[in-house]
């Protein structure tokens, strides 16, 4: 029963990163290609930007409902980076509908723009911040930590930074990735092609980068992979699909289907790596009493009914998203 939380849960963390992250990406690269982008990165995301938070909603819900203790630290020790990932979805939500919806196209477009843009690249950048903080290990939960102890020194630190990076490199990617497909004509498929490298290369860069710090905090991520065969195999399986997906990205002809899957099943192993490589532990505390999946679920009964209405659940949200993207293909195919 609890395993079958866990697996949802993951599942949750991979669709928000794959569909969420598209969207944040989305507004990333918009800020290097330019305003004739606005069209296309418009088209790709109405109308289902909204519906791909239901993944972090769903996650939020299991973290509150089946582990209390890890939802109420990290609302508690995190809340700074929380509540700016909060607003960020919020302005870049309002942003991009006042853009796009707005009937009179004055003076205000380039505001709403701007505020698109930058929320766009602020969101991710916390969201990479705060799990870099889950893993380093400087939370603290005690009462004598000053407030800058316990509120800040978390997450204001390089380590974070980079992870933060990170997030927002991996989703300018999958974005990318996704928006060649999107791309009208073969020298807007080009522009997206070469972004895609680019941001590959950032992404595998700060990836690097991230296990080079963890090195100098004492945290021995290197170590912890070697240790996890599964988190081995899936730190082979992203690498070598760099590989495949530079290969397609080269062809005259691309392949999106092929293209959108390679970098789903990339992403999908970059987060179960992560998982593995961090499993069972999921906020790393300095005094060494890790919050993990065992001592912090709730208890069996409220387990039961949480997985029921996540069954009954994903039966209909499901259904409605698969909908949904048919619905929307079929209006601009």
């Amino acid at each position: 029963m609890l395993t079958l939380i866990i697996i949802i849960l993951c599942v949750s963390f991979i669709l928000y990163a794959l569909l969420g992250g598209a969207d944040f990406g989305a507004g990333i690269i918009e800020t290097f290609v330019g305003k004739k982008s606005e069209e296309t990165v418009s088209k790709a995301m109405a109308p289902v930007w909204e519906a791909n938070h239901v993944w972090l909603i769903l996650a939020v819900v299991i973290l509150f409902t089946a582990f209390p203790l890890i939802y109420s630290s990290l609302s508690l020790v995190l809340h700074i980076p929380l509540m700016i990932v909060l607003i960020g979805i919020i302005f870049r939500g309002t942003a991009f509908t006042f853009r796009k919806y707005d009937v009179m196209q004055g003076n205000a477009h380039k505001y709403y723009s701007f505020l698109f843009k930058l929320s766009s690249f602020i969101t991710p950048l916390f969201l990479g911040i705060i799990l870099g903080a889950m893993i380093l290990g400087r939370i603290t939960f005690s009462d004598r930590a000053g407030f800058a102890e316990k509120f800040i020194s978390p997450w204001f630190n390089t380590f974070c930074l980079a992870m933060g990076i990170f997030s927002a490199s991996l989703f300018s990617y999958i974005a990318a990735i996704f928006l060649v497909g999107e791309a009208e004509n073969e020298t807007e498929k080009k522009k997206y092609s070469r972004l895609s490298k680019r941001s590959m290369v950032i992404t595998v860069l700060m990836g690097i980068t991230i296990f080079i710090l963890a090195e100098t905090e004492n945290l021995h991520l290197t170590g912890a992979m070697l240790r996890s065969i599964a988190g081995m195999i899936m730190v082979l399986f992203a690498t070598l699909a760099c590989l495949v997906i530079w290969n397609l990205l080269n062809k005259k002809t691309h392949s999106t289907n092929y293209l959108r899957i390679a970098v789903g099943a990339q992403v999908s192993a970059i987060i179960i790596a992560w998982f593995c490589i961090q499993f069972p532990i999921i906020i790393r505390v300095n005094s060494g009493e890790h919050l993990t999946l065992a001592n912090t679920h709730a208890p069996s009964a409220t387990l039961k009914y949480l997985l029921i209405a996540l069954i009954a659940g994903l039966l209909l949200i499901v259904p409605a998203f698969i909908y949904l993207f048919k619905v929307f293909k079929v209006t601009h195919d």
